[in-house]
């Protein structure tokens, strides 16, 4: 069992930027998969970007492409996301996620452990 602490949310005008953490609670954090989600109200949840365990692997959704990057240091147990360009469209609470897996993993029902959630907000 792990536990997943995310930070950095807030409220930032559109075409500004936020760096969200997220910190984990494990050893073995370099042997876990882990990905960004977000959720809006009234619509399900999404996947932004998501990277294996090493962090040599890492996917994007469309509309993360070119705006958001996501890094991990496995010394710090920490998984970040930079989010660039941001739009009115991002405001969303944002989740980390975490599964003992190597590859990549897009799809959220295989992701184990989540955190409480940090919420975005982006001003027009």
């Amino acid at each position: 069992q792990i536990q997943l602490v995310e930070s950095g949310g807030g409220l930032v005008q559109a075409g500004g930027s936020l760096r969200l953490s997220c910190a984990a609670s494990t050893r073995l954090f370099s042997m876990f998969a882990m990905g960004w989600f977000r959720q809006a109200p009234g619509k399900e949840r999404e996947l932004v970007a998501a990277t294996g365990g090493s962090g040599g692997s890492t996917f994007y959704t469309e509309s993360a492409k070119g705006r958001f990057t996501i890094s991990r240091d496995n010394v710090k147990n920490t998984v970040y996301l930079q989010m660039n360009s941001l739009k009115p469209e991002d405001t969303a609470v944002y989740y980390c996620a975490a599964k003992f897996a190597e590859r990549v993993i897009t799809n959220w029902e295989q992701y184990d452990y989540w955190g409480q959630g940090t919420q975005v907000t982006v001003s027009s």
